[in-house]
């Protein structure tokens, strides 16, 4: 502190000191190798969700039909289910870099192919459907790898930093991409959209390009194939840590994860019109931009240890911000819940995620990446089916609030039978294997 004129003045020095521990931690960023992945993360992320709505909105425009739209999320999951097992599995057979390479290549040959099929006038819609299968698939693969890759390009205390700097990549494409998607469609037209996206898919796929190699430790798998991908659940069910980390993901979004229920709720609770309102935007945005803005003061995330414990409250939050969700009748009410619920989704999902970096062999990395992929792309389709019915069964709220109690009850079950998972301490301070200047 200064004193001008009598009064106290704060150093400006010791003000940035202090946001720097809370603000989001930019170190990994200081690492090149990381720096061009986390980059070329930015423009496989906006450009996935930009074709999640694109592709849809082309389906639905060459048949009229919402059956065909349902049908084309079908061909989306599929391919991430299958291919991000195997993608896993790949991924500790060979060097990641030129996986990443022709996985993102693969991206960029798909969205031109997207491209000219739209600028044709093509009016096949299978055609379009296999398109976007093969374009799911690429990225199903490219997804464990790149989560393989990190802890090979960073020291482990960097690692909750680097995976709430990748949180922030992919809530940015969640709120960017249909937002790109949904202003540019009217102006530019379907063509032009997928040219766009592989344009940018060739300048990420650069990036990877500039990366260092990332050849297979010793004594990794040497092919991908069925027996690879047992061997890493083989190694999971040994690994406790691993196993109790995917379990409460799962509980979190299995019983937790209500967006199913928003279409009927904005309506019904909410006071939406008939055919969606601002209400329905303002809840399906709202869990992303609450994970976003928590993203932005998670500094001081690097500097615990007891990651265990961390995810615990991040699990125990959330199903507590959800139960405040299905209880409120107030639309700005529930979105600050939502919002909540996002942040608590962060913490979890940092601390999960650095976990599975640290407490997995690199051989395995991969895999357990491959694992990841499913469960994130698989609990929240489940948790469509759950919450439908439950809605349909006991009301909206009632299936929200009971949804969240269960999240809570079962993760501090998930605890109390796996101790290991709580006790469990982050590795401190060392350099990568593959550290580059």
């Amino acid at each position: 502190m200064q004193k001008r004129g009598g009064e106290a003045v704060r150093e400006p020095g010791r003000t940035r000191s202090r946001l720097s521990k809370v603000l989001i931690d930019t170190r990994p960023l200081k690492y090149p190798a990381y720096r061009r992945l986390w980059l070329s993360n930015i423009v496989t992320s906006v450009g996935a969700q930009v074709s999640a709505v694109a592709v849809p909105q082309q389906v639905f425009n060459l048949t009229g039909s919402s059956a065909y739209v349902s049908l084309a999320a079908m061909f989306g999951l599929a391919p991430l289910l299958v291919f991000g097992l195997w993608g896993g599995a790949v991924a500790d057979a060979v060097d990641r870099r030129r996986l990443l390479m022709v996985t993102n290549g693969g991206l960029a040959v798909t969205s031109v192919l997207l491209w000219a099929v739209a600028a044709a006038g093509f009016n096949t819609v299978w055609l379009v459907l296999v398109l976007f299968a093969a374009q799911q698939t690429f990225f199903a693969v490219n997804m464990p790898t790149r989560g393989a890759a990190i802890a090979r390009l960073l020291p482990a205390h960097l690692l909750p930093s680097a995976q709430a700097l990748g949180s922030t990549v992919f809530q940015i494409g969640a709120i960017t991409g249909p937002l790109l998607a949904g202003m540019l469609l009217p102006l530019l037209g379907l063509p032009v959209l997928y040219l766009i996206d592989a344009v940018a898919l060739c300048a990420a796929l650069w990036a990877v390009y500039r990366m260092p190699p990332l050849p297979p430790n010793d004594g990794a798998p040497t092919s991908a194939g069925l027996r690879s991908i047992l061997d890493g659940f083989r190694y999971l069910t040994l690994q406790k840590v691993l196993l109790a980390s995917f379990l409460m993901d799962i509980i979190a979004m299995v019983f937790g994860m209500p967006r199913a229920l928003f279409p009927e709720m904005a309506e019904r609770t909410f006071g939406d019109p008939p055919g969606g309102g601002v209400a329905l935007g303002l809840l399906f945005a709202a869990i992303p931009v609450g994970s976003f803005a928590f993203a932005l003061f998670s500094g001081w995330l690097h500097r615990v240890r007891r990651h265990g414990v961390g995810v615990t409250i991040g699990v125990v939050a959330w199903g507590l911000a959800v139960i405040g969700f299905g209880l409120s009748d107030s639309i700005w009410l529930a979105v600050l819940f939502l919002a909540i619920a996002g942040g608590a989704d962060l913490i979890s999902a940092v601390y999960r995620s650095s976990m599975l970096q640290t407490a997995a062999t690199d051989e395995m990395r991969g895999r357990m990446q491959g694992v990841f992929t499913v469960v994130v792309a698989g609990g929240p389709r489940l948790a469509d089916a759950l919450h439908g019915v439950g809605g349909a069964t006991f009301g909206t709220g009632a299936a929200v609030a009971w949804g969240g109690v269960l999240v809570v009850v079962l993760a501090i079950l998930a605890v109390v039978c796996l101790p290991a998972f709580w006790r469990y301490l982050a590795p401190g301070e060392e350099e990568p294997r593959d550290k580059q200047h």
